[in-house]
């Protein structure tokens, strides 16, 4: 140990959770994310190859970035400095930063800086550790739950390779848990655990891709179930469903997960899927999502996507959310459902969403129109002295309630509704060209 190593390697006063002791050691016993650490690829061959640059670790928790920044450090023989951006804060990390170019001057030793939760830091504390950082002493590895691209400052990401992690197969996690079950020294072999194959399957499906939830409930179930007549601890489905509790939805209100899932939802209602809408539904209902978030999503689809083909399916939308605003949760999920499933299977038309954009567009690119002389307001005292309104025809006053006549400048025809063939639309379309034929007008 140098005059710079942390007293880590000491004996923890309480015993580590099955998760951390399971920890690899090696790329060889690390399990999954061979999309990055895989033989022959980038990041496999850097950390051989002992060239390892900065890295940004992005992913669900319990998939392995704390695990690698480990496995790091031991395979390029660097010393390994932990932080945590909840706790530390900016003396912490000149502290760390002072002690890196100490231990480089004194033994030549480099240090790998892990700093856990790196969105955590505002700019400034991230600006703290450009000037090392570019030097390549300390090696960067920062971990987070969240888009680096939304949370960590542009000059740092560009130092630094971005690797997202993805949550863990089940075949990962089924094998984590059977090696955990085998393992003596670190894990539950010495204890005789026998598991059945419904259990284990279980506990590798509910959680969720974190290998962390799967080895801690299973240890949980180890240690709290006592031997049967044969000396042996037998796990079974009924007493691993109650280590694991329910299963915990990966959702954050500002991470990825929130607006990934929203975005299946809409467009699984836009696709005219019933079943993936209530899917997602239920995963944003189950993580706490605001209903008045999901009510105002529902309506937005159903007049974006929905449109004139079903002009109902607004109307459905807006009852749902007063529903759902009256009666409250769990009722709630109800009129939600129902809303949902009927955007979602209801005929679909975007003409009414692309024409307003037509307009907005033509509104701010375009030279401002004026309005028509006989469309111009003639209610007020001397508006006819002005010749505001002269010459408008009253619709009401004609066969049909129709009569030809211009509502925007001469010479200004655009067409920004175009009515589909779909639905109500349909009908629609077909008035709409029934008014523009010469001496054919509708039915009074």
């Amino acid at each position: 140990m140098d005059l710079f190593e942390t007293s880590q390697s000491a004996p923890p006063a309480t015993p580590q959770p099955l998760a951390a002791r399971m920890r690899p050691r090696t790329l060889e016993e690390f399990v999954g994310q061979q999309h990055l650490v895989g033989p022959g690829k980038l990041l496999h061959r850097a950390i051989t190859a002992d060239r390892i640059t900065s890295l940004i670790l992005y992913g669900p928790p319990g998939t392995g970035k704390t695990a690698l920044a480990h496995i790091v450090a031991a395979a390029t023989r660097s010393h390994f400095e932990p932080l945590n951006a909840t706790a530390a804060g900016v003396d912490d990390v000149r502290k760390a930063l002072t002690q890196t170019r100490q231990r480089a001057k004194t033994s030549g030793k480099r240090t790998i800086l892990f700093l856990d939760e790196i969105h955590r830091f505002n700019k400034a504390q991230q600006d703290v550790l450009m000037p090392d950082v570019e030097q390549g002493n300390p090696i960067l590895i920062g971990a987070t739950t969240q888009n680096p691209f939304f949370s960590i400052v542009p000059a740092l990401l560009s130092r630094s390779l971005v690797c997202e992690f993805k949550p863990l197969a089940r075949e990962d996690l089924v094998a984590l848990l059977r090696r955990a079950l085998s393992d003596e020294e670190r894990g539950l072999g010495k204890l005789s655990v026998a598991i059945d194959e419904a259990a284990l399957g279980h506990l590798a499906t509910v959680s969720d891709g974190d290998a962390r939830r799967a080895l801690n409930a299973l240890e949980v179930a180890g240690l709290t179930t006592p031997p049967g007549k044969d000396g042996r601890i037998h796990l079974t489905l009924p007493i691993v469903e109650e280590s694991i509790q329910k299963k915990a939805v990966v959702y954050d209100r500002q991470d990825d997960a929130h607006y990934d899932t929203i975005s299946a939802f809409i467009k699984s209602m836009r696709g005219s899927d019933p079943n993936a809408s209530l899917y997602w539904l239920a995963k944003m209902l189950y993580a706490g999502e605001d209903p008045r978030f999901i009510a105002r999503r529902i309506m937005i689809c159903a007049a974006e996507d929905v449109g004139n083909a079903d002009p109902q399916a607004l109307v459905v939308a807006i009852a749902a959310m007063q529903a759902s605003e009256f009666v409250g949760l769990p009722e709630a999920r109800i009129p939600l459902a129902q809303a949902a499933v009927y955007v979602a299977c209801a005929p679909k038309s975007n003409a009414a969403y692309l024409g307003i954009e037509k307009a907005l567009k033509d509104v701010e690119q375009g030279r401002t129109l004026e309005v028509p002389q006989h469309l111009k307001d003639a209610s007020y005292k001397g508006a006819k002295q002005l010749g505001r309104g002269e010459g408008y025809q009253y619709a009401h006053d004609h066969p049909g309630h129709y009569v030809e006549q211009a509502y925007l400048p001469e010479g200004q025809a655009p067409s920004y509704y175009e009515p589909t063939e779909v639905g109500f639309e349909r009908t629609i379309k077909e008035r709409l060209a029934k008014l523009k034929q010469p001496k054919s007008r509708p039915a009074a």
